[in-house]
């Protein structure tokens, strides 16, 4: 009789989101398509909304789906209680903040250390700190009138986006363009985008660190750089600025 096969070594992800889940669905999408991610499992996502779309594509997957906010909890700091306990029950890789509303608790923070992602709808440092977000990101940019939007993902830690910055990419605002169509320009960058830094983390290309220095959270390979700075999109003007430690 042949050995057994061993075990795949999964790349364990986890989520928080508080909307529709769109960013989770173009991860989730990528991993089952032409080009398979890695073996990755998505371990369970959270949302502090009960209505959530993202809970179920969540379940849709097999990975637990849990309502998780003051309203269930009681407290702030009961939430970030409950946070931690999932992290112990179903141990991740990364945190994957998507569409995520609410301040991360700094406890979940620390358990994490320089293991948090989330993606902004804007180039940072432009339109971003509190109360930016989704729609109010793209009005503000339509009232400036930038010539161009795009998407940041970055490291996440106790100051709104304010964190490491590892991808960004661009798209041109067509003149007269409305807050909804550069809302779909950038999006459609956010689900090009996402999974590809969550393959970065699994593949070695970017590693965490054990620095305090926000701006040094993270290694990034020179050559997945150079790999993302080479990306096309049809129908779609990018230039992607990425940092590298």
């Amino acid at each position: 009789m042949s050995p057994a096969s061993p075990e795949p070594s999964f790349f364990r992800f986890a989520t928080l989101a508080s909307g529709g889940g769109s960013n989770l669905q173009a991860i989730l999408d990528q991993s089952r398509a032409g080009h398979p991610l890695w073996p990755a499992r998505l371990v369970f996502t959270v949302s502090n909304n009960s209505g959530s779309p993202a809970l179920d594509k969540s379940r849709a997957v097999g990975a637990p789906a849990y309502h998780v906010s003051v309203k269930t909890e009681g407290s702030e700091d009961r939430v970030g209680a409950r946070l931690l306990e999932l992290l112990d029950n179903h141990p991740a890789d990364l945190l994957v903040l998507a569409g995520y509303m609410k301040k991360v608790p700094d406890a979940v923070l620390g358990r994490m250390k320089n293991r948090v992602i989330n993606i902004h709808p804007a180039l940072l440092p432009e339109f971003g700190g509190a109360g930016m977000y989704g729609h109010h990101v793209h009005e503000a940019v339509v009232r400036a009138g930038k010539t161009e939007s795009g998407m940041t993902i970055h490291m996440v830690n106790q100051n709104y986006d304010e964190g490491q910055i590892l991808l960004q990419r661009r798209a041109g605002i067509p003149t007269s363009a409305s807050p909804e169509e550069v809302g779909r320009l950038v999006l459609a960058l956010e689900h090009d985008s996402y999974w590809r830094v969550l393959k970065a983390f699994a593949d070695g290309d970017i590693v965490p660190t054990d620095s305090d220095d926000p701006a040094q959270a993270v290694r990034v390979n020179p050559a997945w750089v150079a790999r993302m700075a080479a990306l096309e999109a049809p129908g779609v003007s990018e230039a992607p600025g990425v940092q590298a430690a």
